[in-house]
């Protein structure tokens, strides 16, 4: 089959369009996916740069569970996988077969809601960029929607992680809340999911994207590295409190993000896209008794929800575009560079035609 492998940690270089990768076979408990569409997310990039570091040693080159790596080489890497069952293993109904499904991607390794241990497709074990993937059977989730192939490929991993950003910091109705990296795809997800509670979002983001993320259902934008971000924010919200930070960047903001929350205010993060180490003044934290929370992809009870939303029409994909699977490296720079509004998806090259392809970039 064709599929895109994953060599080793460096530049796109190790990125490798091979058309003689062998299918995979489902074993007892599993299903074998023709995959028609798969999503992009910033873990893989990470990952792929080596870029998580150590807590020793913050620029090490290192993969996303740092000293306990379950990633080998080569690896497929991709999350977001939607496809058709075209075969079972062992102890799977045969009458799935035919089922189109969104992948829960998640390893959870516990039978609780610990995500001590938890692993993802395209690391622990191989992702959707492939024209065949194997799942357990359990994590082939038909979602009951009309929207295209290519556009259920856009929820997963960026509405699941910022679902369970939002489930770590219990965010009620009527609560504020500022979200960082708001036009990308974790970002934007967070402002519908926001929505989705009843609570209120503002987003921070870069200029020429603030009609987009308003029209997404921000109730107030700030444009990032345009004058002070507290007395920003403080101007678009009328002086309301900031109850939630719901933070993707990071970097030279973060202290200004802990100024801007209300005493006992609650911080979550799950990215530092501007920058992994911050400054933190202790005080801050302490004398305002702030919560600050880390969350990563999220818990078997949030994809429940986020299937839920997606069935109802309370979220909506935002496809920004569709790339050919052969031409990963050209969609990966687009990726990296930042300049759309949700996320892109890639394509084997011979569903290009079937998925509704193409979203021009």
């Amino acid at each position: 089959m064709h599929a895109v492998v994953l060599t080793g940690h460096g530049g796109l270089d190790k990125l490798e369009y091979r058309d003689d990768v062998p299918v995979p076979r489902p074993g007892p408990g599993e299903v074998l996916l023709e995959i028609s569409a798969c999503g992009m997310n910033n873990t893989d990039v990470w990952v792929r740069e080596g870029a998580y570091g150590l807590e020793e040693d913050p620029g090490a080159v290192s993969t996303w569970r740092r000293g306990r790596s379950t990633l080998e080489f080569p690896r497929i890497q991709g999350t977001d996988s939607v496809g058709r069952i075209v075969e079972v293993g062992d102890g799977v109904d045969a009458g799935r077969i035919g089922e189109r499904v969104m992948v829960d991607f998640s390893i959870y390794n516990r039978d609780d809601d610990s995500l001590a241990d938890i692993d993802y497709m395209g690391h622990g074990r191989d992702g959707g960029y492939a024209e065949y993937q194997v799942v357990p059977a359990d994590h082939a989730h038909v979602v009951a929607s009309d929207i295209t192939d290519a556009e259920l490929a856009t929820f997963c991993c960026a509405y699941l992680t910022g679902e369970h950003m939002l489930d770590r910091v219990r965010l009620g109705s009527g609560e504020r809340v500022l979200i960082t990296g708001a036009s990308g795809g974790v970002g934007s997800g967070l402002i519908q999911l926001c929505r989705a509670r009843g609570a209120i979002p503002y987003a921070v983001t870069s200029a020429g994207k603030a009609d987009q993320v308003k029209a997404i259902g921000a109730e107030g934008v700030v444009l990032r590295d345009e004058g002070d971000l507290v007395e920003a924010v403080a101007e678009v919200t009328g002086g309301h409190d900031i109850d939630v930070v719901a933070d993707l960047v990071a970097g030279d903001m973060f202290n200004d993000l802990l100024r801007i929350l209300r005493p006992e205010g609650r911080y979550t993060t799950s990215g530092a896209i501007g920058g992994p180490v911050v400054q933190l003044d202790l005080r801050t934290m302490y004398l305002k008794h702030l919560e600050l929370h880390g969350s990563s992809q999220g818990t078997r009870a949030a994809f429940a929800r986020l299937v839920g939303y997606i069935e109802s029409g309370t979220i909506r994909p935002l496809l920004a575009s569709t790339h050919r699977m052969s031409e990963f490296h050209d969609a990966q720079r687009a990726f990296m560079a930042k300049g759309f509004i949700g996320n892109l998806v890639v394509v084997p090259d011979a569903k290009w035609d079937a998925v509704g392809a193409p979203h021009a970039p």
